[in-house]
Protein backbone atom coordinates (compact mmCIF):
# COMPACT_ATOMS: atom_id res chain seq x y z
CA UNK A 1 0.00 0.00 0.00
CA UNK A 2 1.20 3.60 -0.67
CA UNK A 3 -0.54 6.84 -0.47
CA UNK A 4 0.29 9.47 -3.34
CA UNK A 5 -1.14 13.22 -2.41
CA UNK A 6 0.26 16.31 -4.43
CA UNK A 7 -0.09 19.55 -2.82
CA UNK A 8 0.41 22.92 -4.75
CA UNK A 9 1.23 25.02 -1.86
CA UNK A 10 3.86 25.69 1.34
CA UNK A 11 0.34 25.84 3.05
CA UNK A 12 -1.00 22.74 2.12
CA UNK A 13 1.83 20.92 2.88
CA UNK A 14 1.92 22.35 6.17
CA UNK A 15 -1.94 21.18 6.70
CA UNK A 16 -0.93 17.68 5.71
CA UNK A 17 1.61 17.42 8.14
CA UNK A 18 -0.51 18.87 10.94
CA UNK A 19 -3.37 16.65 9.81
CA UNK A 20 -0.62 13.58 10.34
CA UNK A 21 0.22 15.22 13.78
CA UNK A 22 -3.20 14.69 15.06
CA UNK A 23 -3.51 10.46 14.49
CA UNK A 24 0.17 10.17 15.94
CA UNK A 25 0.86 9.05 19.46
CA UNK A 26 4.54 7.51 21.49
CA UNK A 27 6.57 5.39 20.05
CA UNK A 28 5.18 6.24 16.25
CA UNK A 29 7.99 6.52 13.99
CA UNK A 30 8.17 8.37 10.26
CA UNK A 31 10.94 8.10 8.13
CA UNK A 32 11.66 11.28 5.94
CA UNK A 33 13.15 11.45 2.69
CA UNK A 34 13.05 13.03 -0.84
CA UNK A 35 14.67 15.92 -2.98
CA UNK A 36 16.89 18.59 -1.17
CA UNK A 37 14.96 21.31 -0.54
CA UNK A 38 11.51 19.18 -1.24
CA UNK A 39 10.34 20.87 2.32
CA UNK A 40 11.27 17.79 5.01
CA UNK A 41 12.00 20.46 7.89
CA UNK A 42 8.96 22.36 6.62
CA UNK A 43 7.15 18.89 6.69
CA UNK A 44 8.71 18.15 10.38
CA UNK A 45 8.16 21.95 11.86
CA UNK A 46 4.08 21.80 10.93
CA UNK A 47 4.19 18.47 11.92
CA UNK A 48 6.09 19.53 15.51
CA UNK A 49 2.99 22.74 15.52
CA UNK A 50 0.22 20.10 15.37
CA UNK A 51 2.16 18.43 18.47
CA UNK A 52 1.85 21.85 20.56
CA UNK A 53 5.39 22.49 20.39
CA UNK A 54 6.07 26.24 20.15
CA UNK A 55 10.37 25.90 20.53
CA UNK A 56 11.81 26.96 17.00
CA UNK A 57 12.32 23.65 15.03
CA UNK A 58 15.16 23.32 12.91
CA UNK A 59 17.45 20.48 11.27
CA UNK A 60 19.56 19.03 13.51
CA UNK A 61 22.24 18.42 11.32
CA UNK A 62 25.05 19.12 13.19
CA UNK A 63 23.48 17.91 15.90
CA UNK A 64 22.11 14.56 14.94
CA UNK A 65 19.10 14.81 16.80
CA UNK A 66 16.67 17.56 18.76
CA UNK A 67 14.19 17.04 21.02
CA UNK A 68 10.96 18.78 21.71
CA UNK A 69 7.78 18.99 24.16
CA UNK A 70 4.48 19.44 23.48
CA UNK A 71 1.26 17.45 23.15
CA UNK A 72 3.63 14.45 23.10
CA UNK A 73 7.28 14.61 23.37
CA UNK A 74 8.95 14.41 19.77
CA UNK A 75 12.70 13.46 18.64
CA UNK A 76 13.70 14.73 14.95
CA UNK A 77 17.01 13.31 13.81
CA UNK A 78 18.90 13.89 10.82
CA UNK A 79 21.22 11.24 10.14
CA UNK A 80 23.12 12.02 7.22
CA UNK A 81 26.32 12.73 8.64
CA UNK A 82 25.69 9.32 10.02
CA UNK A 83 26.44 7.95 6.44
CA UNK A 84 29.44 6.17 6.72
CA UNK A 85 29.49 5.74 11.00
CA UNK A 86 28.61 2.39 12.78
CA UNK A 87 27.55 4.61 15.89
CA UNK A 88 24.59 3.44 17.66
CA UNK A 89 23.14 6.36 19.48
CA UNK A 90 20.72 4.14 21.98
CA UNK A 91 18.37 3.92 18.66
CA UNK A 92 15.61 0.99 20.83
CA UNK A 93 15.39 4.07 23.67
CA UNK A 94 14.72 6.63 20.72
CA UNK A 95 12.54 4.24 18.77
CA UNK A 96 10.74 2.31 21.37
CA UNK A 97 10.66 5.03 23.83
CA UNK A 98 7.76 7.54 25.14
CA UNK A 99 8.03 9.93 21.83
CA UNK A 100 7.48 10.07 18.23
CA UNK A 101 10.26 10.28 16.16
CA UNK A 102 10.84 11.35 12.95
CA UNK A 103 14.13 10.53 11.09
CA UNK A 104 15.00 12.62 7.76
CA UNK A 105 17.70 10.74 5.67
CA UNK A 106 16.67 7.19 7.42
CA UNK A 107 18.03 5.13 4.28
CA UNK A 108 21.44 5.51 6.36
CA UNK A 109 20.45 3.92 9.08
CA UNK A 110 17.76 1.18 7.31
CA UNK A 111 19.02 -1.82 9.51
CA UNK A 112 18.48 0.24 12.94
CA UNK A 113 14.88 1.30 12.06
CA UNK A 114 11.99 -0.45 13.29
CA UNK A 115 10.17 -2.90 11.09
CA UNK A 116 6.90 -1.34 11.53
CA UNK A 117 7.25 2.58 10.44
CA UNK A 118 5.46 5.53 8.12
CA UNK A 119 7.79 5.93 5.38
CA UNK A 120 7.03 9.76 4.01
CA UNK A 121 9.01 10.48 0.68
CA UNK A 122 8.45 14.10 -0.64
CA UNK A 123 9.37 15.41 -4.13
CA UNK A 124 9.51 18.54 -6.14
CA UNK A 125 6.81 18.64 -9.05
CA UNK A 126 7.06 22.33 -9.44
CA UNK A 127 8.10 25.67 -7.80
CA UNK A 128 5.93 25.56 -5.04
CA UNK A 129 4.13 22.05 -5.62
CA UNK A 130 4.96 18.64 -4.03
CA UNK A 131 4.54 14.83 -4.52
CA UNK A 132 4.28 13.59 -1.05
CA UNK A 133 3.94 9.63 -0.58
CA UNK A 134 2.98 8.02 2.31
CA UNK A 135 4.28 4.39 2.49
CA UNK A 136 2.97 2.02 6.02
CA UNK A 137 4.62 -0.50 7.16
CA UNK A 138 2.46 -2.44 9.65
CA UNK A 139 -0.65 -2.41 10.59
CA UNK A 140 -1.32 0.44 12.76
CA UNK A 141 0.87 2.73 10.03
CA UNK A 142 -1.97 1.86 7.36
CA UNK A 143 -4.97 2.93 9.47
CA UNK A 144 -3.10 5.92 10.74
CA UNK A 145 -2.90 6.37 5.77
CA UNK A 146 -6.21 5.74 5.62
CA UNK A 147 -7.31 8.16 8.10
CA UNK A 148 -5.50 10.75 5.78
CA UNK A 149 -7.04 9.68 3.09
CA UNK A 150 -10.32 10.71 4.65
Amino acid sequence: MRIEMNVSSLQETEQLAEKLSNLLAPPDVLTLEGDLGAGKTTFTKALAKGLGITRTVNSPTFTIIKQYEGKHPLNHLDVYRLAESDEDLGWDELFFGDAISIVEWAHLIEEDLPKERLGIQLFHTGETSRKIIFTPLGERYMKICEAMTK
